[in-house]
């Protein structure tokens, strides 16, 4: 194999298709600090001292924790290509790319070396990212976060590698709505306000959500392959219908909630500046594809049909947290 192609092959690996949705929650929670700055001037309280400090060091600390996400998005797609490929859950029945140990580009060693760097550089992020968003008397908050980096990079890798890989018990739902959702919102709006606001769970289970929606119509595309293989995602579990309507009410609160968010941000700003308050709306926008989207899923009949319905999830979350992050320019 040329040099070229071997490149070609562990971008491949990375699934760069997934990226956009892994950074979401990242956008999310600064969307959040960004907001409560913003609303914090508007009050005039004494967090306004503190705003120089904020900006100074918030492009830093995002641009931090998109890489160290997408870190542990990259190690999660290669210990996944490994975890399936030496089960043989990667095989001619499975309906989603070629993966890259199942095709033999790369090898079960290779891939092997590849998550022990992976999981190296991205602890070496979340170290960075931690020691610039925390003071040296934050040291038990760091300590927090460092665990949750740890154990971040053990459930990337945990998901299908090893005998009790939890993807395979139909667990994976589950935690991809704890890292996609809250641990990425209300860490990243910890790491840049240095407060905890507990009304960030709404966002936090907007991005949960959406993401376990992705995960589900994955899920629901390879069910035949799965079942086949001891796969025991939770769709197979509870079968291609119910996973169906499980899916239909995944996006229907993932909405809810993004409404709920807006609707508090939007009275909370009006109060002091109605017109400017409207551009916080923006990411209602986004909800548009979603409502074909869940359509379309509710007439699928063949697992086949899905596929193209993960981009369209994925991208849509990951434009919901764009145009909540650029709305929060806006108002900034």
């Amino acid at each position: 194999m040329s040099k070229k192609s071997k490149i070609k092959s562990w971008i491949s690996a990375a699934r760069l298709r997934t990226l956009p949705l892994s950074i979401s929650g990242i956008l999310m929670g600064c969307s959040c600090a960004l907001f409560s700055i913003n609303l914090n001037k508007e009050r005039a309280t004494i967090f306004t001292e503190m705003d120089f400090s904020i900006s100074n060091q918030f492009w830093f600390i995002t641009l931090l924790g998109i890489i160290t996400t997408l870190g542990f998005q990259v190690l999660s797609n290669f210990a996944n290509d490994y975890g399936d490929g030496v089960k043989g859950t990667d095989n001619e029945d499975r309906i989603g790319p070629e993966r890259a140990i199942q095709s033999g580009a790369i090898t079960a060693k290779q891939m092997k070396i590849a998550i022990i760097l992976t999981a190296t550089i991205s602890l070496i992020s979340a170290i960075a990212l931690i020691a610039m968003s925390l003071s040296f008397d934050e040291v038990l908050i760091a300590s927090v976060f460092l665990f949750l980096a740890i154990v971040a990079i053990w459930a990337a890798i945990k998901y299908t590698v090893g005998d009790n890989a939890y993807g395979y018990k139909g667990l994976g739902d589950v935690f991809v709505f704890i890292f996609f959702g809250p641990v990425s919102v209300m860490g990243m709006y910890y790491l840049i306000t240095k407060e905890v606001y507990m009304m960030n769970i709404i966002p936090s289970t907007l991005i949960g959500l959406l993401s376990v929606a992705v995960l589900n119509l994955n899920n629901m595309r390879d069910v035949l392959s799965d079942s086949k293989v001891g796969k025991n995602t939770l769709v197979v579990k509870i079968g291609f219908e119910r996973a169906k309507k499980l899916h239909l009410f995944i996006v229907v609160i993932a909405l809810l909630m993004l409404v709920c968010h807006l609707l508090l941000q939007f009275t909370q700003l009006s109060y002091f500046d109605e017109i400017t308050s409207y551009l916080l709306l923006i990411p209602l926008f986004g909800v548009i594809p979603l409502i074909k989207h869940i359509i379309r899923v509710h007439n699928t009949e063949e697992p086949i049909s899905l596929d193209p319905e993960l981009k369209k999830v994925a991208l849509s979350t990951f434009l919901i947290s764009v145009l909540s992050f650029t709305s929060q320019i806006l108002v900034f």
